[in-house]
């Protein structure tokens, strides 16, 4: 249930709203708009009751019943778009903020090498994971705290924020302690013990969409962290199980349009699980800023031949160098920024004077 106040509307009705709520049995949530304030109603069953008790409260416009199970994810609920702040880099803005990094950390010199070039190249966070879901136990599944370790020397290096996964609820502190955004996989997307440890974790949450979840189960599992009164929760669209067998997942770029009509979260894309194939990355990064994704999720290798993991869809230095201003161009014909590094101007040797 919203509470839609009067414009105009001041401090103390607001403030009776929340008392009267409060009466009742039940928490609330303020959003300030620009013409109007909206007060969210939290917890269920609501009575009858309630909404008409709340009508009658001097500065309130209308009481709307939210019918969608998920409530403060819900565009209803918070109708002004959200903005995750990373450090010094806004998500959900203008702006398309581009992560990249391997998709395992190997070692400090391969973390730190990559680091400088996807930096070079436009990147605004360094991903790589210290723990790694493997569908096999015997493959290779991360360095652990090492890893972590290495990250954060990679982002002393350069400044990039890290955006590393946590796997289970015993590792969120762990994790939390170096990560700068903490990933939930997507086979950890319905994990809900793990969702309410990193929503307590009050560090922004990066949620994959798990590769067989609806997209109401998706923004449900994003209501989890949520109701644990984290609000920075960035949605990411990686690709779904279907019959096709050629690419990895089939991306769901239709996704994007339909988060943004029924979410207020940011939402990016992550290409390279999306299709598997290094090759297919660039033109889905290209698609999915056209498709409104206010970000992308990449995978870059500095040798992806030698990865010890998911090297088939890790582009190198050179491609993902490559890609990044036709990215910038895409998204400014679709209204968006992605600003690059200025490349300095080689200088030019003066012939000396006769």
């Amino acid at each position: 249930m919203i509470v839609v106040m009067e414009p105009g509307a001041t401090q103390e009705q607001i403030e009776t709203v929340v008392k009267r709520v409060a009466e009742f049995g039940f928490g609330t949530k303020i959003v300030v708009g620009a013409e109007r304030s909206i007060v969210g109603v939290l917890g269920a069953p609501l009575p009858d009751t309630l909404k008409e008790a709340l009508e009658l409260l001097p500065g309130v416009e209308e009481v709307v019943r939210i019918t969608k199970r998920y409530k403060l994810v819900s565009r209803d609920f918070h109708p002004i778009d959200t903005v995750v702040h990373v450090r010094d880099v806004a998500i959900g803005g203008n702006e398309v903020a581009v992560i990249a990094g391997p998709c395992s950390v190997e070692s400090e010199e391969q973390i730190i090498e990559t680091a400088r070039a996807v930096k070079a190249a436009g990147a605004r966070l360094l991903r790589g994971g210290a723990y790694k879901p493997r569908t096999s136990p015997y493959e290779f599944r991360g360095l652990g705290e090492t890893g972590l370790k290495y990250l954060a020397k990679a982002r002393e290096e350069t400044g990039l924020p890290i955006v590393t996964e946590v796997l289970s609820p015993q590792d969120v502190d762990l994790v939390a302690e170096y990560a700068d955004v903490l990933q939930v996989g997507a086979r950890n997307c319905q994990n809900y013990l793990l969702l309410e440890a990193v929503g307590k974790a009050k560090k922004p949450v990066l949620l994959k969409r798990g590769m067989s979840v609806q997209i109401e189960e998706w923004l449900l599992a994003a209501e989890y962290v949520m109701a644990q009164g984290n609000e920075q929760v960035i949605l990411c669209e990686r690709g779904i199980r279907t019959f096709e067998t050629f690419t990895r997942n089939t991306l769901d770029l239709a996704a994007v349009p339909v988060v943004k009509r029924l979410s207020h979260l940011p939402i990016i894309v992550d290409p390279s699980h999306g299709t598997g194939r290094w090759y297919l990355v660039p033109s889905m990064m290209l698609a999915a800023v056209a498709a409104g994704a206010d970000g992308l999720i990449v995978e870059v290798h500095p040798n992806p031949d030698h990865a010890l993991s998911d090297g088939a869809q890790s582009l190198t230095f050179e491609n993902f160098a490559t890609v990044m201003p036709r990215l910038a161009a895409v998204a400014q014909a679709v209204g968006r920024s992605l600003p690059l590094p200025q490349v300095p101007e080689a200088e030019t040797a003066l012939s000396p004077a006769d």
